[in-house]
């Protein structure tokens, strides 16, 4: 079973948009491929299959741009991100791009590498981003491994004949090292292992001392490492462990993730707070009644949250200004700005959107506005677990409709409801999302991701006030998570995130694509 943290996995990463499969996910493989082949190559043939998702979004969604910064060892956030394929030319790197079918595509965001060194070591790579910013590299010059960037993780390659004594020294450093499949064509014996540091060059050079012939391929982490073991595995878990601690859900994903990472609870928090801070800045720019940026929509947050403001729609409404600030966040992301994943790039806006009117509304202090946004994240995790955040494997119900479950059962553990409570918000929540499809227009994260984030954000107050008001939900969250997963997964690929099918082929969308291009827009590479 997966082991999935709040912080690396469900809220977050800071990152920018539009994606966070595409754009974050594409940087987190490309840290790590520099990180084995040990430096900024001086070649990098990028590959996709025409039958996956990157070969239709890797322009639209910056996947490009994601690859370049990472490979260059770049901050994602850095404003370099939009000039990141002509500086990768600038600093002597040869970045390409090819769609053609892949042997090992089993997943829709799969990505082969061929990088090459300034000195000529060379390195295949083959990887996948699996949703949220979360990354898998899976062979190493076609050897099957799995390493998921929260730990320094290494392959080993030696003869058999030094077997033993390579396994003893590799122990020496951390007791978690796996024998992987002998190799019968040349013998050869392989070890993956992983550890909160680095081999070092003295395990290194004794290594090397012991086994001359030994293959070395070393990745560092891109998450905060993994220290400890989760408390929990399911929804009806947290419950349980809540309900005999006498705990809010909130108050347990503070110790599941503070164990987890090795973080004091304050450290936990802080960092929470940070990132709720980026939330709140990412509201404020998408508000500006100047913001541009966008491809297909003109900004239109700002009027929404005025019109609101000075009584000029139906009724005055804290679900209005909730679903006009995830909208400002959607504006923000869909511009390649400096977002939070929430728990995807594509659903970024709706726990800013809610939380941030709620901690207006109820005052909240910013002890309640850490463990909302903790619950959200420990509702997201139960989803991680169980299935997937990726639009392109399940639609757009485990996306967006995440998002708004989580933000439910923020809204739950904030004005003081129980931990079965807000599981039960976040389960009815999914429950009306689910079978919802990723049909965006022209690969953008724009069109119909606005308005749902929009929407999911105010129905995750009426979700919240259904269960607090008595609704009993019959059908428990992880059963429901369940369901959800089986249903995309029976969606054809037309409805996971190809813009093949759904709005995205109705004739007023196509005719958006003129529009588009005809102005040489940038996040269409014209």
């Amino acid at each position: 079973m997966k082991t999935i943290s709040i912080l690396n996995h469900v809220l977050g990463p800071v990152m920018r948009g539009p994606s966070s499969s595409h754009t974050a996910g594409a940087y987190h493989v490309g840290c790590m491929a520099r990180s084995i082949l040990g430096a900024v190559p001086a070649s990098a043939v990028l590959a996709f299959d025409p039958s996956g998702s990157y070969c239709v979004t890797y322009v639209p969604q910056g996947a490009d741009r994601g690859f370049a910064m990472g490979l260059m060892g770049k901050d994602l956030t850095d404003e370099l991100f939009h000039a990141s394929l002509a500086e990768a030319v600038a600093v002597g790197m040869d970045l390409r791009f090819e769609v053609r079918p892949l042997e090992l595509a089993d997943h829709p965001n799969t990505v082969e590498m061929q990088l090459t060194g300034a000195d000529g070591r060379r390195v295949q790579i083959v990887a996948r981003s699996v949703g949220g910013g979360e990354v898998e590299i899976t062979h190493i010059d076609q050897i099957p491994v799995l390493f998921n960037g929260a730990a320094w993780e290494t392959l080993v390659e030696t003869s058999s004949e030094k077997k033993t004594e390579v396994l003893e020294l590799l122990k020496e450093k951390t007791g978690d090292v796996e024998e992987l499949d002998h190799d019968p064509g040349n013998g050869a014996v392989r070890f993956q292992m992983r550890s909160h540091e680095s081999l070092g060059p003295e395990m290194r050079e004794a290594l090397e001392k012991l086994a001359p012939e030994i293959r070395i391929w070393e990745s560092a982490p891109v998450y905060f490492p993994q220290q400890g073991a989760p408390i929990y595995t399911s929804a009806a878990e947290m419950v349980q462990l809540c309900e005999e601690r006498h705990v809010s859900l909130g108050q347990l994903a503070l110790e599941y993730e503070s164990q987890l990472l090795g973080l004091t609870p304050d450290e936990v928090i802080s960092e929470s707070l940070r990132r709720y801070s980026i939330m709140v800045q990412s509201v404020e720019r998408g508000l500006a009644l100047d913001f541009t940026g966008l491809q297909l929509l003109p900004a239109c947050a700002g009027a929404i949250f005025a019109a609101e403001s000075e009584g000029n729609l139906s009724v005055r409404s804290l679900h209005t200004r909730a679903a006009a600030r995830a909208m400002a966040v959607m504006h923000v992301d869909g511009a390649m700005g400096v977002v939070c994943a929430a728990p995807t790039g594509g659903s970024a806006g709706v726990i800013p959107g809610a939380l941030l009117t709620l901690a207006e509304e109820r005052n909240l202090s910013d002890e309640q506005i850490a463990k909302a946004f903790l619950t959200a994240g420990a509702i997201g995790s139960i989803l991680a677990i169980r299935a997937t955040f990726a639009a392109e494997v399940a639609g757009c119900q485990v996306e967006i409709g995440a998002s708004g479950a989580m933000a439910a059962a923020a809204i739950v553990d904030a004005v003081g409801g129980s931990a079965r409570q807000a599981c039960d918000a976040a389960a009815i929540s999914f429950q009306n999302t689910m079978g919802t499809v990723c049909d965006l227009l022209h690969g953008m994260v724009e069109i119909p991701c606005h308005t749902r984030n929009g929407t999911a954000a105010a129905s995750a107050f009426v979700n919240a006030d259904l269960v607090l008001g008595g609704y009993p939900n019959p059908i428990p969250l992880d059963e429901t998570i369940d369901a959800v997963y089986a249903v995309g997964l029976a969606m054809p690929s037309e409805l996971r995130c190809t813009s093949k099918g759904g709005l995205a082929v109705t004739p007023s969308a196509l005719a958006l694509l003129d529009s588009c291009c005809g102005s040489g827009c940038s996040s269409c590479g014209q």
